[in-house]
């Protein structure tokens, strides 16, 4: 569709930033303050790609907002010019989007690499703290978070500032503790090839957690949704219940494996859209005491705090820190 091309000097004032999960996208732009406007989510099922997704959000705005620069967190390893999405079928070219929004600079990060660029602005009232700890000044950080995968990334101090190593650490192989989560993980493995993270700490996972948890009690089940077992869960519906204290106990074992891997003395961060749901089931839970039994190096890890964001876009937040409003 023909747009009209904004006047140069205000076109120059705005810029886009875009938090593209699996499941939706986020977008706003900032302005010359760098202060977020016109914030929309969409479905991502609406469209067939990230292209017709950012025409549709760009055609809502006046022409006189066109963005002169943009930075996107995508649910996806990046690599190249060539960006393909893990968890829906979405391929784009940098360069070739840039061109075809008239962008002077398009910055691409894997959206937990933006989550992790947040995390020295969150304040007190942007993440609880689960278990004790105190973060050591000006230490590494980590975040990770289950949604529709389970994104894994990590904030270093610098000489002049920080720097995000961004992986995908969501498909390392999932570590059990008893023996029903290794035979959780063992059926997987048997089904898939290999167990990851992901493969059970996501929201797809707590399905299929619920759904293997009743396979090996011999019972069957209905199809069910995410939200359906942690409603079950809170309606006290013991397969659920089960299903929800396994899963953020995997969750404690894999946040203080990477803690440990990192050296996350300034704490690590829990995002996504599953957790902050469940902050009171959290505290109740194995998480915090699976993140602390590393055996010889417990007290190590008992000096390290562990938060849950309650910020609700943090990567947004990120992105703005990346375009330069610190």
């Amino acid at each position: 569709m023909a747009r009209d091309s904004p006047p140069p000097a205000l076109a120059s004032l705005m810029d886009l930033i875009a938090d593209i999960g699996a499941t939706n996208s986020r977008l706003a732009l900032l302005d010359d303050r760098g202060r977020p406007l016109a914030l929309e989510t969409f479905e991502n099922v609406l469209f067939t790609g990230i292209e017709g997704l950012l025409d549709v959000y760009l055609e809502h705005r006046r022409a006189s907002d066109r963005p002169r620069r943009a930075a996107l967190a995508v649910a996806a390893p990046i690599a190249g010019d060539e960006v393909r999405m893990t968890n829906i079928p979405w391929r784009f070219s940098r360069a070739a989007l840039a061109e075809r929004l008239g962008l002077s600079e398009l910055i691409v990060v894997n959206d937990f690499a933006a989550v992790a660029w947040a995390l020295p602005d969150l304040g007190p009232g942007d993440a609880v703290q689960v278990g004790g700890g105190t973060p050591a000044p000006r230490a590494t950080l980590a975040t990770l978070g289950p949604g529709t995968g389970l994104g894994v990334a990590s904030l270093v101090p610098v000489r002049d500032g920080w720097a995000v190593v961004a992986g995908e650490g969501g498909h390392v192989t999932l570590p059990t503790t008893t023996a029903e989560e290794a035979a959780v993980a063992e059926r997987l493995r048997n089904r898939h090839g290999h167990c990851s993270a992901e493969r059970v700490l996501s929201g797809p996972g707590l399905v299929t957690l619920y759904e293997t948890l009743a396979e090996l009690a011999g019972r069957p089940v209905a199809k069910i949704t995410p939200r359906d077992v942690t409603g079950l869960a809170r309606q006290g519906e013991p397969l659920a219940t089960r299903t929800i204290g396994m899963f953020l106990a995997m969750l404690g074992n894999v946040a203080g494996n990477l803690a440990l891997t990192v050296g996350a003395l300034g704490g690590v961060y829990v995002a996504g859209g599953i957790v902050p749901r469940l902050l009171d089931t959290v505290h109740k839970s194995e998480f915090r005491e699976r993140f602390e039994a590393k055996g010889r190096y417990r007290d190590y890890m008992e000096k390290i705090p562990t938060y849950v964001i309650t910020e609700r876009l943090p990567a947004l937040r990120g992105l703005r820190r990346l375009l330069g409003y610190g």
